[in-house]
């Protein structure tokens, strides 16, 4: 998790139940073997490269877990709606003008 975020998360109130996360608070860190997530919370931490609060383990099944004070509880992302593209609508209203004359008028 990205440090901006990973404050916010870990000042917000503790709430269970699976976690709505956004893309955009992740970067990648790489890959680990393990039998579960406490495996590699244990291989992580005894390599120097803990897991903090906040951050995200995907299995290879896609499922997501993230890292509470508490332990690991489900998560899931949560994806912005796509905006409607600008173009088509100011394309739409020109259509809706009569030729040859201007809002104007």
């Amino acid at each position: 998790m990205k440090d901006s975020p990973r404050q916010q998360f870990r000042w917000a109130p503790h709430v269970s139940g699976c976690a709505s996360i956004k893309p955009k608070d992740y970067e990648p860190r790489g890959e680990i073997a393990a039998l579960h997530e406490y495996d590699a919370w244990k291989a992580l931490r005894e390599s120097g490269d803990a897991l903090q609060v906040g951050d995200l383990l995907e299995g290879e099944d896609g499922r997501l877990r993230i890292c509470k004070y508490v332990g690991f509880e489900p998560a899931q992302w949560v994806l912005p709606e796509p905006k409607a593209p600008v173009e088509a609508e100011s394309q739409s209203a020109v259509e809706l003008e009569p030729a040859g004359q201007s809002a104007a008028t």
